[in-house]
C-alpha cells in the first residue's frame, strides 16, 4: 500500500495531462475548423489563433511567483474549469444564433489566460514526483512526454472523425469535459502532496512579487545555453502555431477527406512523437544530447512544410510527419533534463515562467501571420516561406558556440541575481523546460 500510495499523485498528475492533452489537441483541430467552416477566412483563423495565444505569453510572463503562492494543486484544477468553461460556451452560443466574432475571440483569449498556469502547475512535479516514486529524471520526462504525445495523437484522430460525423461542434464540447475531468483527477489524486500545495513565502507585496520575478529573467540572461535554446524554441514555435493552427487545416480542406485528413495527419505525428519519446527514455542517455537534438529539429522542420507544398495528395505528408513527429518526440525529454541539471531548485519556477513565455513569445504572431500570408500570396508561398524560415532557425545548434555545452553536465550553482535573494522559507518546486511544440 505505501508503494501504491507513493506512485498515486504521479499517476494522476499523469492521467490528468493525458486527459488535458487530448482535449487540447481536440481543440487545436476543432476551433480552426470551425472557424474556416462557418468564416471560409484563412485570415480570420489567423486572428483567433493570434487571440487564443497572446494571453497565453502574458499568463507566462508574470505566472511564476503567482503559482508559487496559490500552490500547483489549486492553480492546475482551476486553469482547467476556467478553459472548459470557454471552449464549452463556443458551440452553446453558436446553437444559440449568439456566437460573434469578437465573442469566439475573447472566449479563446479567455482559455488561453487560463491554460499556461494549469499547464505549467502539473509540469513543475514532475521532478518531486518522480523522486517520490524512486524513479529517474530522465525516464519520468520521457514517460511524461511520451503519454503526452500518445495524448495528442488519439485527441487528434478523434478530432477528425468527430467533426466528420457531428460537426467542429461536438469536438469542442467534447473538449469541454476533458478539461473537467482533468480537474478532478488533480483535486483528488494530489491532495497531501507538500510540493503541490502554497509555499510559505514573505508576505504578498508587489515589491516582493517583482524581486522573485526579477530573478528568473536575471539568472536565464546569464545562462548562454539556456538563453540560445529560448531564442531558438521561440522561433519555432511561432512557425509551429502557424503549421498548426492555419497552414496545415486549410492545406486539408483541399483534400476530398477534409477534416478526418486533418485528423489523421495530426495523429500519425503524435503518434511518432509518442514513439520517439518513449524510444528516446528507453536509450536516449547513450548518446550525445546536441547531435540527437540538432538532427531531430532537422527532420522535423523544414521537410513536413516542403512536402506539403510541393506534392499532391496527404500519403507524401502522412509519411514525412511520421519521420518528424519520431523526431520530434526526442526533443523536449532533451530539454527538460538539460534545464533540471542547471537551474536551482529555488529559482525552478521563475525560471520556467519566463523561459515558457519566452518560448511562446512569437506563437501570436505565428497563426496570424500564416493567414494573412495565405489570403495574400497563396497556401504554396506561405508553406515555402514558414519552411525557409524553420530551417534557418534549426540551423543555430551548428552554428553558435553555446550550444557546445549541451553534453555538459554542470554542478547547478546559487541563484546570479543582483537582487536580493528569495525569501521563501522553503524550496519552490521546478517549473517546466522551454518545450517545442513541433505538431
Amino acid at each position: 500500500m505505501k508503494a501504491q500510495g507513493r506512485k498515486r499523485p504521479f499517476a494522476a498528475v499523469l492521467a490528468a495531462n493525458t486527459v488535458s492533452t487530448a482535449g487540447t489537441s481536440l481543440t487545436m483541430i476543432g476551433v480552426p475548423w470551425f472557424v474556416l467552416d462557418t468564416t471560409g477566412s484563412a485570415g480570420r483563423a489567423g486572428v483567433v489563433a493570434f487571440c487564443a495565444t497572446l494571453p497565453v505569453v502574458v499568463a507566462a510572463l508574470v505566472g511564476g511567483p503567482f503559482i508559487d503562492r496559490i500552490g500547483r494543486r489549486r492553480v492546475s484544477v482551476a486553469s482547467d474549469l476556467v478553459c472548459g468553461l470557454a471552449v464549452g460556451a463556443i458551440p452553446l452560443l453558436h446553437w444559440a444564433g449568439a456566437l460573434e466574432f469578437w465573442m469566439l475571440c475573447a472566449l479563446m483569449a479567455a482559455g488561453g489566460f487560463a491554460h499556461t498556469p494549469g499547464t505549467t502547475a502539473r509540469y513543475v512535479l514532475l521532478p518531486d514526483l518522480a523522486a517520490h516514486t524512486g524513479t529517474t529524471l530522465t525516464r519520468a520526462a520521457g514517460l511524461f512526454e511520451g503519454v503526452s504525445r500518445g495524448a495528442r495523437m488519439i485527441g487528434a484522430a478523434l478530432a477528425g472523425v468527430l467533426i466528420a460525423l457531428l460537426g467542429a461542434e461536438a469536438v469542442l464540447l467534447l473538449d469541454a469535459a476533458t478539461f473537467v475531468v482533468s480537474a478532478l483527477l488533480v483535486a483528488a489524486g494530489v491532495r497531501g502532496v507538500r510540493a503541490a500545495e502554497p509555499q510559505k513565502a514573505a508576505p504578498v507585496s508587489f515589491a516582493t512579487y517583482r524581486t522573485e520575478l526579477r530573478e528568473g529573467y536575471v539568472f536565464l540572461l546569464r545562462r548562454r545555453l539556456l538563453l540560445a535554446v529560448v531564442l531558438m524554441v521561440m522561433l519555432t514555435n511561432g512557425l509551429d502555431q502557424g503549421w498548426s493552427s492555419v497552414l496545415l487545416p486549410v492545406h486539408a480542406q483541399g483534400d476530398p477527406g477534409g477534416a478526418a485528413v486533418l485528423g489523421m495527419l495530426a495523429a500519425v505525428f503524435g503518434g511518432a512523437a509518442l514513439l520517439g519519446a518513449l524510444l528516446y527514455g528507453a536509450v536516449g542517455e547513450r548518446f550525445p544530447r546536441r547531435v540527437v537534438f540538432t538532427v531531430a529539429f532537422l527532420l522535423c522542420g523544414l521537410p513536413r512544410f516542403a512536402v506539403a507544398a510541393l506534392v499532391d495528395g496527404a500519403a507524401a505528408l502522412a509519411v514525412t510527419l511520421a519521420v518528424g513527429g519520431l523526431a520530434a518526440g526526442m526533443l523536449n525529454p532533451i530539454l527538460t533534463t538539460v534545464t533540471y541539471e542547471r537551474v536551482p531548485q529555488e529559482l525552478r519556477s521563475r525560471v520556467g515562467g519566463v523561459s515558457t513565455a519566452g518560448c511562446e513569445l512569437t506563437m501570436p504572431l505565428g497563426g496570424l501571420a500564416a493567414g494573412l500570408l495565405v489570403e495574400e500570396a497563396g497556401l504554396v508561398t506561405a508553406l515555402l516561406v514558414f519552411g525557409g524560415a524553420y530551417f534557418l532557425a534549426t540551423l543555430s545548434p551548428v552554428v553558435f558556440p553555446s550550444w557546445r555545452t549541451m553534453d555538459d553536465v554542470p554542478p547547478v550553482q546559487p541563484p546570479a541575481s543582483s537582487s536580493e535573494p528569495s525569501r521563501s522559507s522553503s524550496p519552490a518546486p521546478p517549473a517546466p523546460a522551454p518545450r517545442p511544440s513541433a505538431s
